[in-house]
This record gives C-alpha cells, structure tokens and sequence, in this order.
C-alpha cells in the first residue's frame, strides 16, 4: 500500500505547485462553486452521512460530532464562502529593507505546500480545510476515520467534480483510506508533506507526535476550565457555565470544569441551576457535593474522584473543584489544562488581569464562555484547527496562520568579500 501512497503524495506535491499559478479571483470562484455544489448534493452527503451514522451508537460522543444535517450543511456552505470574502495571506510583504550595498530584501508570505490533516469523526472538516488550503495556495492530504468514510468520500467527491468544471487538478485535494496503514504512510510521508496537523483526541495526538517524522501542529484536546473567583457575578457566571458546558458538548472549547472559591459555595446551586435541563452529570469534590446536595438532582451528582478533574469528557459531564485561594486556582489549572482555552468570571480587575497574565493557555477569557474558541467567532473564516502548542501558531488557525515566509534578494550583481 505503501508504494501506492506515495504515487499519490507524489501526485499532490505536483498539484500543489501548481497551485502558485491561480489568481485569488479564480480561487474565491471555485469556493463559492463548492459551496453551491455543498447545498446541491445535500441529499446525497445526508445519504451517505446516514451510513456512518448508523454504525455509531447515538450514545457515542462522537455521534454529534459525525452527524450531518442540512442546517449543518447550510453552515458550512456559508463558512466556505465566507472564506472567499476574506482577503488573500498569500504575497504579504512581511518585512522589507535595503542593505548598505543596495540589496533588497523582503520577507513574503507563501504556503506551505503540502498539509496532511488526520481527523476522527468529523467530516465538516473535509470542506473547512479545502476551503482554508484552497485560500492560503496549499495542497491537502486528508486522512479521516474510519467512522466517517462514507461522508467523507462523497463531500472530496462533490469538491473533485467541482474542481473538473474549472480544470484544476484534483489532486491538490486527497482522501486516503480508512485504515491505520494510511496513517503510518502519511505521518513518514518525508520529501512528499510539509505539516501534519491532527484534530481530534487527545490519544490521536498523542499518537501523531511520538510517530510522524513531519512537523506537527497539535490541535484538538481541550480540557477547559472556568474558574468563579471570589468576586464573581453569579448571573454571569451561572450563564456563562451553562453555555460553555451544554451548547454543543462534543467540541473541544465546551467546559469540563468548574473551579469555585470557597467562600462563593453558597452559590454554586445557582451556578448550575440551568445544567438541570440538559441532565449534566456533576462530579463534586467534597466541598462542592455538600453544596450542591439536595440543591441538584440526586442522580445526577456523583463524588468526584481524581480522574475526574483533568479530563476532557466531550458529553454532558463537569467537574467540580473547590479552591481556597485564587492561587490554588491557577495551581489546578496549571496541573489539569490541556492548554486551550480558560475563563475568570470575576468583577475584580487587577485578578482578571493577573489571571490573563498567568494562565498558560492558547485563549483565556475574563467574563466570556470558552465556547467562542472558533476561528469563525475570531474572524479567521473557517478554521483548520486549534493549536494547543507554542510554536508557529496558538488558537484558532485560519488563513494566516498555514502560511510560512521567504525571503526574497533582489540585486545588481552584488557579491560578498567577507
């Protein structure tokens, strides 16, 4: 198999140069014409999403992830034309000056190339990463799951018969097989791929770090947190924790974690007061359990044990932790974060400040719900994913940021004597 992928990888790089020679306008037509073509094959993508579906327990986490509906489809069709709105990354002058021998340098913007995205089960990100590839001139090599194949071939399929219309190269897009052997081949893909970016969980990414032999941008594990300070204002904050934990809970910015000072326990029961309606298992440390008994229902409190505080439960399930101290706060955030996304709700702004000064995260919010961690809220257009780690790029990637940079010397036969 492995022979053959790299026909393909081979096949893509080819593509991808090809890519250099589209202008923006031709570009931004063939975005809107897939997203004409995302709501024309809307039957048949639901089709094929059932099929996926129907393997899947509807218990599943994953399960609203992988779901496809038409108001979804809608979404995404708007998304790819927002990102056709949006101006290009590409040929920014970044940097310009002028040597005492008269050489001139400038530092432009280019794409990287060839990107491979590895994803689970989510096949909106089969049109969000075209979409933002398309846009920033980059190639990409997209290996899904196997528990959305079916969606996923259908919408590279719409795109490809879209791509046939205008005479592009439908390589500068590619699926790869389900199977873990496709993995292995894409993550050793040397001379054919310049980034790998996986989206997914946390044992995904985990698993592309130790094996890709590629630079990687980790995305996608968010373990989030909410911290209600002693200063806090309740009807923010019991607003605030509602929204972030139940507005879609298989996405990575939603809550997994509210942390209370103790001297704000009081109000913990309206604080979760609205999680009744959506059945959010609570798990309570001591302190939060005598808080909350007999104030929330009991089926749906538990004593928290230590693997609940650290993980990211993409389900309807919080924990909760009880802190002393604004300092022991930032000590649990700092030992459980997945470095994401974290939130202060307080009215105390020298603690808001120091706490956005302190915390190591991608995004932290004073007062907001976690859940605008997307590149859309941010203004990027869609996104490719959020970075979680430090270097090249941090939280919601759009356009800018799959760009890289070269410097270009223009002279007039200057040579170097020393």
């Amino acid at each position: 198999m492995t022979t053959n992928l790299n026909e393909t990888f081979a096949a893509v790089q080819v593509a991808s140069r090809e890519l250099a020679l589209l202008n923006d306008d031709i570009i931004n037509q063939i975005l809107n014409a897939v997203a004409d073509a995302a709501i024309a094959e809307t039957p048949f993508i639901l089709a094929e999403n059932e099929k996926d579906l129907a393997r899947m327990d509807k218990n599943d986490p994953k399960y609203d992830r992988l779901k496809l509906t038409e108001e979804r489809l809608k979404g995404i069709a708007a998304d790819t034309r927002n990102v056709a709105t949006l101006p290009s990354p590409l040929g920014k002058v970044l940097k310009e000056s002028v040597r005492p021998n008269g050489m001139k340098l400038t530092k432009v913007s280019v794409p990287f190339g060839v990107i491979g995205i590895i994803y689970e089960a989510r096949p909106n990100v089969s049109f969000d990463v075209f979409s933002l590839c398309l846009k920033s001139g980059n190639a990409c090599i997209l290996k899904g799951g196997s528990d959305a194949d079916c969606s996923n071939r259908a919408i590279i399929s719409v795109i490809h018969e879209v791509l046939k219309k205008f005479n592009i190269n439908p390589h500068i897009v590619e699926l790869l097989p389900a199977d873990r052997e496709a993995t292995a081949a894409l993550l050793n893909a040397v001379g054919y791929v310049d980034l790998i970016i996986p989206r997914g969980s946390s044992s995904l990414i985990h698993f592309v770090r130790e094996n890709a032999k590629i630079p990687v941008i980790e995305t996608g594990a968010g373990i989030c947190h909410t911290y209600f300070d002693e200063f806090g204002d309740v009807n923010k904050g019991a607003a605030i924790i509602h929204n972030a934990k139940t507005r879609r809970v298989s996405v990575c910015n939603a809550l997994d974690c509210t942390i209370i000072h103790e001297k704000r326990l009081t109000d913990l029961p309206m604080l979760c007061e609205k999680l009744k309606d959506s059945h959010v298992i609570i798990y309570a440390d001591a302190q939060a359990y005598q808080a909350l008994e007999n104030r929330y229902p009991a089926e749906l409190l538990e004593h928290a044990k230590a693997e609940s505080f650290g993980t990211e439960f993409l389900d309807y399930k919080m924990a909760v932790k009880t802190v002393k101290s604004f300092e022991d706060a930032l000590g649990h955030i700092q030992e459980n974060s997945s470095k994401h996304s974290e939130c202060i709700v307080t009215e105390n702004k020298e603690r808001a400040a120091l706490f956005t000064k302190i915390v190591d995260a991608a995004c932290v919010y004073t007062n907001v719900s976690t859940a605008f961690t997307d590149g859309a809220q941010f203004g990027l257009g869609a996104e490719i994913g959020i970075s979680t780690q430090k270097l090249h790029a941090r939280g919601p990637m759009g356009l800018e940021e799959i760009t890289s940079y070269k410097w270009v010397i223009e002279g007039d036969g200057q040579t170097r004597r020393n």
